[in-house]
C-alpha cells in the first residue's frame, strides 16, 4: 500500500458518521448490513447515509452488493488489514510495543475476516 492509498482510507474514516458506519459493518462481518437498516441502527438520515456509503466504496474501505430489492454493504477486510499493517510497519522499530502484550503485527494477522472481523490477541 502506498501513502496515497492510505491516506484516502484515513481521510475516509475520519469523519465521525462514516467512522460509526464503518465500525458497524466490521462487525456484522462478511454478510454485511442493508442500507437501510444502517440508516435506522445509526440514526442517519438515508440521504445523508448514501453519501457516507459512496465514500467509504470509493476509499476502498467497503463494497456492496444487490441482495433482492436491498443494497448491502459490507468491509472489504483485505482493505482493513493492509491499511493496519502499512500503519504498524515500522512501529517501535521492530520491537514489543508497551504496554500491549503482542506486536501491531499479530493484531493485523489475528482479525478473523471470515467470521465477525473483531480483533482477537493471540496467545
Amino acid at each position: 500500500m502506498d501513502v496515497e492509498k492510505a491516506a484516502s482510507m484515513l481521510a475516509a474514516i475520519g469523519h465521525s458518521a462514516r467512522l460509526r458506519v464503518y465500525r458497524v459493518l466490521i462487525e456484522a462481518g462478511p454478510s454485511g448490513r442493508a442500507a437501510g437498516e444502517l440508516a435506522h441502527t445509526l440514526d442517519i438520515a438515508p440521504s445523508s447515509l448514501s453519501f457516507h456509503l459512496k465514500e467509504l466504496v470509493h476509499a476502498g474501505l467497503i463494497q456492496s452488493r444487490q441482495h433482492g430489492r436491498f443494497v448491502i454493504y459490507s468491509v472489504i477486510f483485505e482493505s482493513m488489514s493492509e491499511l493496519m499493517l502499512f500503519l504498524a510497519k515500522d512501529c517501535c522499530e521492530g520491537n514489543p510495543c508497551l504496554p500491549v502484550n503482542f506486536s501491531p503485527a499479530e493484531a493485523v494477522n489475528s482479525i478473523d475476516c471470515e467470521g465477525c472481523g473483531e480483533p482477537q490477541p493471540t496467545k
